[in-house]
């Protein structure tokens, strides 16, 4: 009998800041900042909790990601479930103290081998939210 195929691939952006995780923290956790360089939110740093993630690229388009928190580090690891589209997928931030400042691990894992638009989508839209994150950081106190 063939079954049908459950491996599943990530996305994994990674990137070293000059700032330290506690910054770099803040800018993963605190709604206004998120919806700076990701989009509206009604974010809360506590395991369970549910929220959306909201954009309007254009009048007639409204794209909700529909989350949940899974794990709350301080300054180490922030997880939460990421659904739109008929994608359930997994994001996680991984910080790590450097020498210079944080290294920066985004994981987005669940993507299913039919789910290759949504995979690709992903891969270019992290590189822009994690450009659009430098910015905010590097303007952030």
């Amino acid at each position: 009998m063939n079954e049908p195929s459950t491996e599943t691939r990530s996305v994994v952006v990674e990137r070293e800041f000059p700032f330290p995780p506690e910054k770099i923290w803040r800018a993963l956790t605190q709604p206004h900042l998120i919806e700076e360089w990701l989009m509206k939110n009604d974010f809360e740093p506590i395991v369970g909790h549910c929220f959306n993630l909201r954009r309007t690229p254009k009048p007639d388009v409204n794209i909700v990601v529909d989350c949940q928190v899974q794990i709350v580090e301080p300054n180490k690891t922030l997880s939460y479930t990421w659904a739109a589209y008929g994608l359930k997928s997994v994001v996680t931030w991984t910080l790590t103290p450097t020498r210079t400042g944080t290294h920066l691990r985004m994981e987005q894992s669940g993507f299913r081998p039919d789910q290759q638009q949504a995979y690709q989508g992903a891969k270019g839209g992290w590189q822009r939210f994690f450009a659009t994150l430098q910015r905010v950081l590097a303007r952030i106190d």
